[in-house]
């Protein structure tokens, strides 16, 4: 079940977000990378501000993610899944959800590293498209998607 997240959800987003981006902090050798260091604060202030989904498995968030309006852009962020639960599809269907909770949206955008393949091809197979690549520093460069409503994803 999907539904937006409310203020008192923040304590459990950040513990999920920090669980899902260990691998992430792993993979490019940096523990403090932004996912892993925000505050409940800063998590409750973008409940409050933010479309901010959860997916849930009984009483448990197991996914989440968040979309700001900037214009007719809406900017992806934090899309999470808890470690157990990856692979199986809660990532596709928070992303469907977003997209449906922001029908004024003309665009989608997001950004993940260049390391992070299943990402990659998470977003690609949902019509993302690449619009330009962002070299961070040695470890990182930061990939930038877009995906148009009007874009149907490529059949599966």
């Amino acid at each position: 079940m999907i539904e937006r997240a409310v203020a008192a959800d923040a304590g459990e987003i950040l513990t999920l977000q920090r669980a899902a981006y260990v691998s992430e902090a792993q993979l490019y050798g940096d523990p403090y990378i932004p996912p892993l260091v925000e505050s409940l604060e800063q998590i409750r202030k973008v409940i409050e501000t933010a479309v901010v989904l959860k997916t849930l498995d009984g009483g448990r968030i197991v996914g989440a993610v968040r979309g700001q309006l900037s214009g007719t852009t809406c900017l992806v962020g934090r899309l999470v899944v808890v470690p157990d639960r990856q692979g199986q599809g809660l990532g596709t269907a928070l992303l469907h959800a977003l997209h449906e909770a922001v029908p004024e949206a003309t665009a989608f955008d997001l950004f993940t590293g260049h390391l992070s393949g299943p990402n990659l091809t998470l977003y690609r197979r949902l019509g993302y498209r690449e619009t330009s690549r962002e070299r961070m520093d040695d470890h990182l460069t930061l990939v930038h998607l877009r995906r148009s409503p009007d874009r149907s994803p490529p059949p599966q």
